[in-house]
């Protein structure tokens, strides 16, 4: 089982981003941390006993949570959820808020696997996706988690931002690998709708780089971490051998988990299958909901048969070793090969796909057009 726990505060909206996080609402932070618990508790039977392989602090930023607060989170979800003995428990982190008392509280409530948002290397691409780090701060972020017991830092990176060039993202890497992450995600820029950035690129003020030029920022971060021995294992992430991110594998892997706050999801079977749950995005629908108990305010999905054996292919499809014929069988009581059959192999036909010890898989080239590749495979 896993556990997801939403944190919707940030200091600064950054410029592209459409998650559900919110500046200057610091004061409903303790009201917050009570409702995270109460949820817990609500949906602590849904668990079934199981005991938690990974946790993940996400948001937002988590990091903005004062470290006694941050304390009594950490010390209720233990006392409601066993964890497995070696257990991964991420936190994100931002370099412009990060403190050595709340290094040291993550570190006692449990948490050994830090994620931080470098995202660029360069202060006016900084600007531009609205950060409000320097470097300067990542470096001492990085120090500073390293003196307080961190063995497991990944770095957020991204490529493809508007006016980036090719020799500013190798610059980029280079300054990452620097510090010696065990783990870098590396994402091409998507403009969201209805964020500052996407109006600016809308509007002719900011432009992208072209396809081909992003194709080959891509291309640089696969050459040079590969050589520096990091090994790609899905098609944004890079790991040191044994660093792969074991709660991101969950959900590529549609492990069951458990969501907690504001605009958390969770993925539980029930009587009927398959049940999604989506928490409402604003705080204060949120704290409502927990408070008065209202869980209609949910959204509730079941997932068809149809639907999961699709998202068992476009996950798995993220993951560089591709899907297992064997797993999905035991999965899905279908064979990949009657319910897909004859599309796998018309795309491994064009050297999209490889089929290759029990898996489907994508090639280097289908990488580049995996959406394409997913429309194609889509249950018609």
């Amino acid at each position: 089982m896993e556990l997801y726990v939403h944190l919707p505060y940030c200091r600064q909206k950054c410029r592209y981003c459409d998650f559900a996080s919110y500046p200057c609402r610091e004061s409903t932070m303790p009201a917050y941390v009570d409702a995270l618990l109460a949820e817990a508790d609500a949906l602590k039977p849904r668990a079934e006993g199981a005991s938690l392989s990974t946790l993940f602090l996400g948001g937002g930023t988590p990091s903005l949570l004062p470290p006694g607060l941050l304390e009594r989170l950490l010390n209720g979800l233990a006392a409601r959820f066993p964890r497995d003995a070696d257990a991964e428990f991420t936190s994100e982190a931002n370099p412009g808020t990060l403190t050595r008392e709340w290094l040291e509280a993550a570190r006692a409530g449990g948490v050994n696997r830090l994620s931080l948002g470098m995202q660029a290397y360069q202060p006016e691409l900084l600007r531009t996706l609205g950060r409000i780090h320097s470097h300067d701060q990542v470096i001492e972020s990085v120090q500073a988690a390293r003196q307080t017991g961190f063995r497991n830092i990944n770095l957020d990176l991204m490529f493809g931002l508007p006016g980036q060039t090719r020799a500013q993202w190798l610059e980029t890497l280079q300054q990452a690998l620097a510090l010696e992450p065990e783990h870098l995600s590396c994402y091409g820029l998507i403009p969201e709708d209805g964020t500052p950035l996407f109006r600016d690129l809308e509007s002719g003020r900011l432009t992208l780089p072209d396809e081909g030029e992003e194709r080959r920022m891509y291309d640089d971060a696969l050459e040079l971490l590969a050589r520096r021995g990091y090994v790609q294992y899905e098609i944004s992430n890079f790991a040191l051998p044994g660093r792969e991110c074991r709660h991101n594998i969950g959900y590529w892997e549609q492990a069951p988990y458990i969501g907690l706050g504001a605009s958390a999801a969770s993925m539980l079977p029930d009587g009927r299958g398959e049940v999604r749950m989506t928490n409402p995005a604003l705080i204060d629908d949120y704290l409502l909901m927990v408070q008065e108990g209202r869980w209609s305010m949910r959204e509730n999905t079941l997932v068809t048969p149809e639907d999961a054996r699709f998202e068992t292919l476009m996950l798995g499809l993220r993951m560089t070793r591709g899907v297992s014929e064997s797993a999905f069988s035991a999965r899905h009581g279908a064979t990949l090969e009657s319910c897909y059959g004859e599309r796998l192999r018309s795309l491994a036909a064009r050297g999209l796909m490889e089929y290759a010890g029990g898996f489907w898989r994508l090639t280097r080239r289908g990488m580049d057009v995996q959406n394409a590749i997913l429309v194609e495979l889509m249950d018609d």
